[in-house]
């Protein structure tokens, strides 16, 4: 063999020497999250590569519900948990189990996300705008849900009482869907993903938007305090999240008017993969498009308002605040 051919080989040998050695830097993490446009970056920040670049092998593991996401961190089923504040999340957290690392997602005023829908037969009898829901049988997914704070954020709104709402916990999305298409509840709370189809084939009527009535921080990333001790991981998750989460506020969010994300050819490769994760065509996920601070900013003072509200209904333990779940080291405050 000529010194060619032998430099060649050991090139070789070299190269695939470096390329297995960084497949086995890679640190692996499991992420929970649902199949929701409030979760976009996380599928832009997989689909193009940024965990991989940011030296991760990341898997997703999808759920139909927020609370056992929460559970599942806490397990150890998931290294980090990506959705939205429930009374459960915030007790784990409070017991020292979990701990808010990053913002995600926000109901903010024109960002068409989580919206109240009515049954047929209740739209029919009077129930016409979110304000009508005292005295109705309204369906979430569970008790101290981001539904049931949107639900008693609204209450405060219009001066009714929260106890005047039959709250009919379902567990799931697609059960709140199907109690009111068979007109067993009076309306419910659901994403415009879910709701869409039930609207197209003339299961429910819209009522209104959680953001355009009451704008909140409505989800964040978290961690269990051993994934913690990882910091590496937990920086190296955070920075590709933080890229995904720019490129998804500065191309699809800021093009957005009147709820609705144009389709060109800046925002179709991002509204193709946030459609691929969720399961919708591109047509339905232009109007579905949630709000995400472009820095992954947390509405600490939010935060804090939803831990005292869910203490006061009695969802929530008592005895800690929004400093307490937070990881200081890693939160960026708005």
């Amino acid at each position: 063999m000529g010194w060619v051919a032998r430099f060649a080989v050991a090139s070789l040998l070299t190269l695939t020497t470096i390329g297995a050695a960084q497949a086995e830097e890679a640190l692996k993490a499991k992420i929970g999250v649902l199949r929701l446009s409030s979760s976009a970056p996380v599928f832009i920040a997989q689909d193009k590569g940024y965990f991989r670049e940011a030296g991760l092998d990341v898997e997703l593991k999808f759920f139909d519900a927020a609370q056992p996401i929460a559970v599942a961190t806490t397990s150890g089923d998931v290294d980090f948990g990506i959705t939205a504040f429930t009374a459960g999340l915030y007790n784990l957290a409070g017991k020292g189990t979990l701990k808010v690392i990053g913002g995600m997602s926000r109901e903010k005023p024109g960002y068409p996300l989580i919206g109240y829908f009515a049954s047929n037969n209740a739209y029919a009898a009077g129930l016409k705008t979110p304000k009508d829901l005292a005295g109705k049988r309204v369906a979430v997914t569970q008790v101290g849900s981001s539904f049931h704070y949107s639900l008693g954020l609204l209450a405060d709104k219009y001066g009714f009482k929260l106890a005047d709402v039959k709250i009919v916990p379902l567990q799931s999305l697609s059960n709140a869907a199907a109690a009111l298409k068979g007109e067993t509840v009076d309306a419910a709370l659901l994403p415009v993903s879910t709701a869409r189809k039930l609207m197209d084939e003339g299961g429910a009527k819209f009522l209104g938007w959680v953001g355009d009535e009451t704008p909140w921080q409505l989800g964040a990333v978290f961690a269990s305090p051993k994934t913690l001790t990882n910091k590496a991981l937990v920086t190296k998750l955070l920075g590709a999240l933080a890229k995904a989460d720019r490129e998804y506020h500065d191309v699809i969010l800021a093009a957005m008017k009147d709820g609705v994300a144009p389709i060109n050819d800046k925002t179709k490769p991002l509204l193709e993969i946030i459609a691929k994760y969720t399961n919708l065509p591109v047509e339905q996920v232009v109007g579905n498009c949630a709000y995400i601070d472009p820095d992954g900013k947390l509405d600490v003072k939010n935060v804090d308002n939803q831990i005292k509200w869910l203490q006061e209904q009695g969802f929530a333990d008592k005895g800690f605040d929004a400093n307490a779940i937070i990881a200081k080291d890693f939160v960026r405050v708005d």
